[in-house]
């Protein structure tokens, strides 16, 4: 699946999410997903550069550490049921398919063509069991819920609401919030349904859309 040079450029970028991640589950899914296939071809002898690359419509790919954090911060297990907010390329979808499985991972993008470029990349990669529709994610899915996760690959004001009633109660959603400055939230859904945040840190993810 890699080329000579892409496995070198992946080892280095594994060593240095070691650096950066505990968890062994998080660096394996990493490894695993073949970042080439999610970038346009023209910056595919960057794929393995730790940085954010466009991908069209306005929208990038998410550098391979703030997915291995994410992944990290919502503590992924085989069997969960996960909701994506912002499917982009699909990369992301593709490494919480590795760490709860491709039937675990339901996904919302908002341009439907970008919706259907990952749709039939993942499965092309052996991912075909990802759920993927085009929509505005402040509705999230509600067709497949209760999620024992969720996560924002885009920055909102805050969770949307219709995402945080999709989520169960003990369960955690993630996201880039704030409307100039961004804070990484990781917060865990009370039984009454509130919020239980933590921040993460500062930053800069492209714009959730929609209403």
């Amino acid at each position: 699946m890699f080329g000579s040079d892409d496995g070198t450029s992946r080892e280095r970028l594994l060593d240095r999410l070691r650096q950066r991640v505990d968890d062994p589950d998080v660096i394996e899914a990493m490894g695993a997903v073949p970042r080439e296939e999610f970038v346009p071809d023209s910056k595919r002898s960057s794929a393995y550069a730790d940085r954010p690359l466009p991908i069209g419509e306005g929208q990038t790919i998410s550098a391979p550490h703030m997915v291995a954090i994410m992944a990290e911060l919502l503590d992924l297990e085989p069997g969960q049921e996960v909701l994506e907010i912002g499917t982009g390329c699909g990369y992301h979808a593709a490494v919480t398919a590795e760490l709860v499985g491709s039937d675990g991972v339901y996904s919302v993008e908002y341009h439907e063509s970008l919706a259907r470029e990952a749709r039939e990349r993942l499965a092309e990669l052996g991912y075909e069991d990802v759920s993927i529709r085009a929509g505005d994610g402040h509705e999230g899915w509600a067709e497949h819920a209760p999620y024992d996760r969720a996560y924002l690959t885009c920055a909102a004001p805050d969770f949307p609401e219709a995402v945080v009633e999709q989520v169960r109660p003990g369960g955690i959603l993630l996201g880039p919030l704030g409307e100039g400055h961004q804070t990484l939230v990781r917060a865990t859904k009370r039984d009454d349904g509130t919020l239980d945040r933590e921040h993460h840190g500062g930053v800069r993810f492209v714009r959730m859309q929609g209403d």
